[in-house]
This record gives structure tokens, C-alpha cells and sequence, in this order.
């Protein structure tokens, strides 16, 4: 009933609802960015109050890790299925019971049951593929710009929520922060069931751009993993996919995976404090903030294969000269810009290609596998630079595979034809 009133509201005002269901996703995917990365700012609090080894603490990281990425493929499957705001209920459900109850953990396997599997399978359950599927069912123009702000909230979640919830535990303790996030999420929660639905057929309305037929396709047939392997063949038959596929292998392998992960303890290896690389950190995200939605709007004008080719490109420079950066602050500084305008930049122009090559109603299905691959490189880069440290004493050969990697995904994206292929039976 509110949407209805509220999109009849806006008709009036020529604004698409469209619009307003970009503004509850943005909010959605800003707090579980928060939730993702709660457990980072919290890890001494909980070494301290339960004298949990980091060890410890990291295992349920990298189980949360693990079912966030495996939850890709079949996300998009259960999207379709159940809708999409029901899969969101869900998911904020499960990451707020998840948080909830840990605030009376005492043992170990609870922080790996909690943190890792629930929050792990909740937050999976929408990732990446719930901007992804906004886009394009709601879009037909505007596209790019609205994956581009959809996923430039996940960096913001990080920025807002990370100084917050630390200076919430440092000042009350940890729980008083997960507190915050669960009645973060219930807001949230309130939002998608008023506000939230599942396509534009809904409240009458065509997708944003689209002129044709307001028409909802018939359910899918068949089971949510059956859907989602169907999918995967259909799209492991075009050479796009498996070209998309490769590049955010190393888009993951050169952000979350040795970044993200790795980064302070490069840092630290060349004496700069934990907190100024952090700093740095934060620099990345504010800049990445920016470069997200440019590369939105860039998206929607431009062959979305030379924006990749350039994108891997800088971010293989960027990585090539961190080494030689001195690890000044200077130096460092003109890193962080530079890198952080392309940390996830990528995602809108490879989320449209995916669109483009293999439909409205497959893209998210398939973006899920791509974004499974995303992943998989993030997980190498985190063990095999773990790895590189430990054998080598240094980090640096890690990084410099890293940039090589990204100059061989810039090489390869333009390879790839310019129309789209005939779909594949």
C-alpha cells in the first residue's frame, strides 16, 4: 500500500520508483557493509575479554569468507525465486540473530557458528547479486550509475561504520557496538518491507528507460540450485564468460584478497604504524567512493571493455610502483589516491557486460558465478601473499604478481567482441 501511494505520488512528479528502491538497496547494502566488517574492529576487544588467540578469531573470518563467496551462484537463484524482498528480510534476519546472539558467546565455536556460518550464509545471500538484480530488472538506462552507487555503498559502509563501532567498544565495550548494527539492521528491515518490490510489474510500472511491454516473466521451474547450474552451463558454453570470470579472479586476487587483507602488515614490515596504515586504508576508501560512481556514469557512455582495460591497467601500475613507493608518506599518499579510484571500480562495467551478453533475467544468475570467481581470487591472494611472508621474509614478490596479473587482465578484456553473441540454448 505505501509503495503504491508513494509511486503514484512520484508518477505525478515524473520521478520513477525505481529510484526509491535504489535508496532502500544503497541503505541495505551500507549496513551489512558494516556488519561484514565488524569482526575486524572487534578482534582485540575479543582477545582481550576471552584471551582467544587471533588465530582463533581469524578461523571464523575466513568461514564467514568462504560462505559469502559460495553464496554467490545461488543467491541469484533464490533471488528469483522468492523475491527480492523476502530474500532481504531474510538476510537481515539472519546477520542480526547471528550478532544478536553472540553478545552471550563464551566459547570459541560459537564465534565460528555465529560469526562464521550464519553471518556468513546471511550476508551471502545477497553480496554483490542484490545490486546487481535492482539494476536490471529496474533499469534499462542508467544502468551503470545506479551498480555504480549501489556498490560504492559497501565502501561507504566501511567508512562510516568502522570508526564508529570502534570508538563504541573502546568507550562501552564490543557488545554496545553489535547492539548499534542489530538495531541498524531492524530500520533496514522496515524499510525493504514497506518500501521495497520485487520488479517495476508490480506497481504497474516499466523498467526506468524502457519502453516496451510491462511484462513479469513466469516464475522459474525447477529447484534454486538447479537454476543456478543451469545457468553456469548455459554461460560456461560463450568465451565471455570465462573472459569475465578470469578478470575478477584477479580483480578479488588485487583488493580484498592482498589489500584489504594485507596491506598493514606490509606497512608495519617497513616500520609505519598500524594506525597510519589504516589511515591509508581509509584514503582508499574515500577516493574508491568517488571512483565507483564515475565509473557508474562512465558505464552507461562508453564501450564498457576499454573502461576495463584501462581500470586493470592503472590498478596494475599502481600495485607495480607501490614497492618503489619508498613507503613515505608521500608516496604512499599517491598511491592511495590512484589505487583507491580503482578498488572496485570494475564492478559496474563488468555487471553491464554480463547484461548485455546474457539477458535481464540470466545476468544476475550469471553475475553470481563471476562474482564466485571475484572471490576465489581474493582467497588465493590472502593465503598464497600469507605464504610469500612467510617464505620470502617480504610481501613485495606477492605484489608484483599482483600488477602483472592486472596488465594481463587489461589485455585480455578487449579481446572480447563488441556485440553481443546470439544467446546460447
Amino acid at each position: 500500500m505505501v509503495s503504491r501511494l508513494l509511486a503514484a505520488a512520484l508518477a505525478r512528479r515524473h520521478i520513477h520508483y525505481g529510484w526509491v528502491v535504489v535508496a532502500v538497496t544503497f541503505l541495505i547494502m551500507l549496513i551489512s557493509a558494516g556488519a561484514v566488517g565488524a569482526p575486524g574492529v572487534l578482534m582485540l576487544p575479543l582477545q582481550r575479554e576471552f584471551g582467544w588467540s587471533t588465530a582463533d578469531i581469524s578461523s571464523a573470518l575466513a568461514v564467514r569468507l568462504l560462505l559469502f563467496g559460495l553464496m554467490g551462484p545461488f543467491a541469484a537463484a533464490l533471488i528469483n525465486r522468492f523475491g527480492v524482498r523476502r530474500m532481504i528480510l531474510t538476510s537481515l534476519s539472519l546477520v542480526a540473530g547471528g550478532l544478536a546472539l553472540s553478545l552471550l558467546m563464551t566459547q570459541i565455536w560459537q564465534l565460528i557458528v555465529l560469526w562464521g556460518v550464519v553471518v556468513g550464509l546471511g550476508t551471502g545471500m545477497t553480496a554483490l547479486v542484490l545490486g546487481a538484480t535492482v539494476a536490471t530488472r529496474w533499469f534499462s538506462t542508467r544502468r551503470g550509475l545506479v551498480i555504480g552507487l549501489l556498490t560504492a555503498s559497501s565502501a561507504t559502509g566501511q567508512l562510516v561504520f568502522m570508526p564508529l563501532l570502534a570508538a563504541i567498544s573502546g568507550q562501552w565495550g564490543w557488545r554496545w557496538a553489535l547492539a548499534l548494527l542489530c538495531i541498524l539492521m531492524a530500520l533496514a528491515a522496515v524499510a525493504a518491507l514497506a518500501l521495497m518490490r520485487d520488479r517495476p510489474s508490480d506497481l504497474d510500472l516499466a523498467p526506468f528507460g524502457d519502453t516496451g511491454p510491462n511484462l513479469t516473466p513466469p516464475p522459474p521451474a525447477g529447484s534454486v540450485v538447479g537454476a543456478s547450474l543451469d545457468a553456469l552451463r548455459m554461460a560456461a558454453r560463450t568465451r565471455v564468460f570465462w573472459v569475465l570470470f578470469a578478470t575478477f579472479f584477479i580483480c578479488g586476487a588485487s583488493t580484498n584478497g592482498l589489500i584489504q587483507t594485507h596491506l598493514i602488515s606490509l606497512c608495519a614490515d617497513f616500520g609505519i604504524p598500524e594506525v597510519n596504515a589504516a589511515g591509508m586504508l581509509a584514503v582508499i576508501g574515500i577516493f574508491d567512493f568517488f571512483g565507483t560512481i564515475a565509473s557508474g556514469w562512465l558505464s552507461d557512455r562508453y564501450d564498457n571493455r576499454w573502461l576495463l582495460f584501462w581500470y586493470y591497467g592503472l590498478r596494475g601500475l599502481s600495485l607495480l610502483y607501490l614497492p618503489f613507493s619508498d613507503f613515505t608518506f608521500y608516496g604512499l599518499s599517491i598511491f592511495a589516491v590512484f589505487y583507491g579510484l580503482d578498488w572496485i571500480a570494475t564492478v559496474p562495467p563488468t555487471v553491464r557486460m554480463t547484461a548485455e551478453r546474457f539477458g535481464r533475467e540470466k545476468a544476475n544468475l550469471v553475475f553470481g558465478w563471476v562474482f564466485a570467481g571475484h572471490q576465489m581470487g581474493a582467497a588465493t591472494a590472502a593465503f598464497g601473499a600469507g605464504m610469500t611472508r612467510s617464505l620470502l621474509q617480504s610481501y613485495l614478490p606477492a605484489f608484483f604478481f599482483a600488477g602483472v596479473l592486472c596488465i594481463i587482465a587489461a589485455v585480455l578484456v578487449p579481446t572480447l567482441a563488441r556485440k553481443a553473441p546470439a544467446p546460447v540454448r
